[in-house]
């Protein structure tokens, strides 16, 4: 070169990054990806409790559920978008996230911070206008603590070790929770600890992954905190917890022909657990979700528990 000064990077793309190609169709694939579309599995656990209740045979319960399962895609999207752009810098250097639509510039830093908010808004204007679709008021309340949770999240708590941990696992134990306020059900004690114990459970194995990726444990700080060894110690106490838990909840919690059913469902419930920690071992666990996609055997087992589950629930 001749020593000219190289040419300013395009607004709303930061110095050095790759800027947005293909135009605005291409920027919107881009943000729509962003948005991760597969992670929205995660919002069915807003359908947990109503359907441990078996409330979704009435229709104002089940709509009121739906209901509390978009907004809850919608605002993950959004705040999945304001994280991407807060760690750009960071999943640039990464092997596999520098992939993402953020990342390699296919949408703008900007556009995703302005899309993310836009997001976030929506969802909370939504479930404070929703009335009693949205439990009259419930719905907004644990929308806001679960954005205030993802909030603290991607400013802090990710970066402080064990803290990381219990914040994933909190926003899905929010969902959960979530779904029993808006229509009005009690969330029990067991389902409470399977539910927290089950998110323990997918965090663990997740950070154990990444920690095996050196594209991932070179670059984030509170990864260098944790250990394989410590990681796969608390994965056996929670699947340990979590299997003792839902044993007593299943043959302690109903009685009658219903017992037998949920009595059964400790078998798919247990091949769940067994697989998926197989599955960590074998070096998967870093997307949780493409395990429930991809992985067939899971898929089985987890027809044949919703299976026993539903028939106790609403065939007895």
């Amino acid at each position: 070169m001749d020593g000219a000064s190289p040419p300013a990077a395009p607004a709303g793309t930061a110095a050095g990054a790759p800027a947005a190609k293909g135009g605005a169709p291409a920027a919107a694939l881009g943000l729509l990806r962003a948005c991760r579309p597969r992670q929205w599995l995660k919002n069915l656990l807003v359908l947990a409790a109503p359907a441990a209740a078996g409330v979704l045979t009435d229709g104002a319960a089940l709509a009121a559920a739906l209901f509390a399962a978009a907004l809850f895609c919608v605002a993950a999207s959004g705040t999945y978008l304001l994280n991407d752009a807060a760690d750009v810098r960071a999943d640039r250097a990464h092997e596999r996230k520098r992939h993402r639509p953020v990342a390699s510039g296919a949408v703008p830093v900007r556009l995703a911070v302005a899309a993310g908010g836009v997001l976030v808004a929506a969802a909370l204007a939504a479930a404070l206008a929703a009335g009693p679709l949205g439990g009259d008021g419930a719905l907004a309340l644990a929308l806001g603590g679960y954005l205030l949770l993802t909030g603290l999240y991607t400013l802090w708590l990710k970066h402080v070790a064990v803290c990381d941990l219990v914040a994933v696992a909190g926003c899905h134990v929010v969902r959960a929770v979530a779904g029993a306020a808006v229509v009005g059900v009690p969330v029990t004690n067991w389902f409470l600890l399977v539910v927290s114990l089950a998110a323990l459970l997918f965090v663990l194995g997740k950070r154990e992954a990444e920690l095996r990726n050196p594209g991932s444990g070179g670059l984030r700080a509170v990864l260098r905190q944790y250990t394989r060894d410590y990681l796969a110690r608390m994965r056996a106490v929670a699947t340990g917890a979590m299997i003792v838990t839902y044993c007593l909840w299943a043959l302690d919690a109903y009685s009658g022909p219903a017992r037998a059913l949920f009595a059964a469902s400790i078998v798919p419930f247990i091949m769940v657990v067994l697989r998926y920690n197989l599955v960590v071992d074998q070096g998967g666990g870093e997307e949780p979700e493409e395990i429930l996609l991809r992985d067939r055997p899971i898929q089985i087992f987890l027809l044949l528990l919703a299976g026993l589950l539903a028939a106790g629930v609403y065939a007895v």
